[in-house]
């Protein structure tokens, strides 16, 4: 039996070329998982785009409520402003990407979760850090698109 991976798929170039990459270099059973904190217009043919990539299951996880709730109120509340600028939004929904990614794993069993993310930012930290944290036993397999 195959180990299955988890992949944060936002539906883009990079997290649909990686899952042929996934099955050829790690003979992995890729579970796609998109987490909607809210960009519903980008859902669209989504999990038809990644189903043609050769996915054997497709999450599309809507954690809208959750996220404002438990994450952007209380962001908002305690003014995590960047810079005196803008608030932290992007980087506070990586915390609950991870919790729905390490949620889903646990779920199918998986033995590993990938993610995308830009060699420049500081997205692979929160993600990595968050899984560990949430399922230590968890593989990180980090696919850096620079």
């Amino acid at each position: 039996m195959k180990e299955k991976v988890v992949l944060a798929y936002s539906g883009g170039l990079d997290t649909s070329v990686i899952i042929p990459w996934l099955k050829e270099n790690y003979d992995y059973e890729v579970i796609a998982v998109c987490i909607n904190v809210g960009q519903d217009a980008e859902l669209v043919g989504l999990e038809e785009r990644a189903l043609s990539m050769g996915v054997s299951k497709v999450y599309v996880e809507n954690v809208k409520d959750e996220f404002m709730k438990d994450y952007v109120f209380p962001m908002i509340q305690s003014g995590a402003i960047y810079e005196s600028k803008y608030y932290l939004g992007t980087s506070i929904a990586r915390a609950i990407i991870a919790k729905t990614l390490v949620n889903v794993a646990l779920k199918e069993d998986a033995t590993a979760i990938c993610h995308g993310c830009t060699g420049k930012g500081n997205d692979q930290i929160r993600f990595e850090l968050g899984i560990a944290a949430l399922a230590p036993h968890l593989k990180n397999v980090a696919c850096l698109f620079l």
